[in-house]
């Protein structure tokens, strides 16, 4: 069967699902080559499996250590994994086929549709573009800035191997890094620490936010409703993030003999990075329970829509928190910024959230089962595996194989989005022609 009839029989949505399952079987094969491994002897299937889950949807939960149990070849398929889960394969598929002279087809522009979750087809080749060259410009830059900070404490070719490494991984919202203790030596480095910041946060604003904030020139009243709700909901987050964690958390930090200006800055990278990317700048396993639970929520919520990031999104927990506002003021539709928001988009978001909590609460539940740790940490583990964030307490060196499975299915779920893989699963009904009679029911 050819591609095309594949194409037609199959929808955008099954073949979404189906192409990342593909690329993270292929990148499990990379892994369990002798030469991808420093012991000569290349990963087991389901730890090649998790570390290409984890690297396609971008988490950086990994059951090895990249720095010391993988080659530079195994470093590089990972880097390149990250790469294509983050931008997206459709996104460098149709990328290569515009330079080969190919022309973007129907099906395909509603395959990219999907998968950049637009509204319509239109400008969809010329977003793919846009994206594709704004995403190696900010990587490039952020892989020369890390490389030079990365040059006092190793060789310039291995600094440079280094900078583009964790550039891609932060753009990406990865949060792999080739450290083994991802970024606590460089916690007093503000360079280091705001560029991977920088790096992670513009990543996890989503590429249709960054270009309407270039075509507005940054003129706040111009921006459409999506770039201000994403814009808005976001600093809030961080601000609230970053005070949150310091006043939780400055008496440990004084302990340890920061500065006051270091404590800010690490509770400004915790407070964004547990959205997003994964990296760590403290030891999370001596932090206070209030931030770990904290740091969950954040997590739960994620970056925004069309970004490397995971979660539920900002805008699906925006829209979820006014409409709660709006039912408690007796209002029955939701307006801000001057726009109302459609009943459509109300009703997929609180489904979405619905989903998302499910997938966490059967994970957790599985994991209980399978793993002897305590409730907080498997609870944290399913919640950053299904935000793809990738921090964990220490559990995920340790997972059975029932452990390791049960987090690449959360994996990929959150990655290609409840959603998305409920609609792939499920076969859907025409809609009626007709509308039975209404009644009520007793609720509260």
């Amino acid at each position: 069967m050819s591609g095309p009839q594949l194409r037609r029989l199959f929808t955008p949505a099954q073949l979404l699902v189906a192409g990342y399952a593909i690329v993270t079987l292929l990148g499990a094969m990379f892994f369990m080559l002798s030469f991808a491994t420093t012991d000569g002897q290349g990963l087991s299937f389901v730890d090649a499996l998790f570390m290409s889950a984890s690297a396609v949807c971008v988490t950086g939960l990994a059951v090895v250590s990249p720095s010391a149990d993988l080659t530079v070849f195994g470093q590089t398929v990972l880097m390149l994994l990250i790469q294509v889960g983050g931008i997206g394969f459709m996104t460098i598929a149709s990328m290569m086929a515009i330079l080969l002279g190919r022309r973007i087809s129907i099906r395909d522009r509603l395959l990219l549709k999907e998968a950049l979750n637009q509204h319509s087809l239109d400008g969809i080749v010329r977003l793919v573009m846009a994206i594709t060259i704004a995403t190696l410009a900010i990587e490039v830059l952020g892989g020369l800035i890390l490389a030079v900070e990365f040059m006092p404490y190793m060789p310039g070719g291995t600094a440079l191997y280094f900078g583009f490494f964790h550039a891609v991984s932060a753009f990406n919202n990865a949060g792999f890094d080739l450290f083994g203790d991802s970024l606590v030596r460089f916690q007093e480095n503000g360079i280091v620490q705001l560029t991977i910041a920088g790096l992670f946060m513009v990543g996890g604003l989503g590429y249709i936010v960054l270009l309407n904030v270039i075509q507005t020139r940054g003129q706040f009243s111009k921006m459409s409703l999506h770039t201000k709700l994403v814009l808005v909901v976001s600093a809030i987050l961080l601000v609230s993030a970053t005070v949150i964690i310091w006043l939780l958390e400055y008496q440990h930090f004084a302990a340890q003999g920061m500065t006051w200006p270091t404590q800010v800055l690490n509770s400004f990278f915790q407070g964004a990075t547990v959205r997003t990317a994964g990296f760590n700048s403290v030891d999370l396993t001596v932090l206070a329970d209030g931030t770990i639970y904290l740091m969950m929520l954040l997590m739960f919520i994620g970056a925004s829509s069309v970004s490397t990031g995971g979660g539920i999104k900002t805008t699906t927990a925006a829209v979820a928190a006014m409409l709660v506002y709006h039912v408690i003021r007796g209002r029955n539709e939701i307006v801000v910024f001057g726009r109302t928001i459609s009943t459509d988009f109300v009703i997929k978001s609180f489904v979405l959230i619905m989903l998302s909590v499910t997938v966490v609460m059967i994970s957790t539940f599985v994991l209980l089962l399978t793993e002897s740790a305590g409730f907080l940490v498997v609870l944290f583990e399913s919640v950053s595996a299904f935000a793809t964030v990738g921090l964990s307490l220490g559990l995920t060196p340790e997972l059975s194989t029932a452990g390791k499975v049960m987090i690449i299915v959360t994996m990929f779920a959150g990655r290609v989005g409840p959603l998305t893989l409920f609609f792939a699963m499920s076969k859907q009904i025409q809609q009626r022609g007709y509308r039975h009679p209404e009644d009520k029911i007793i609720i509260g």
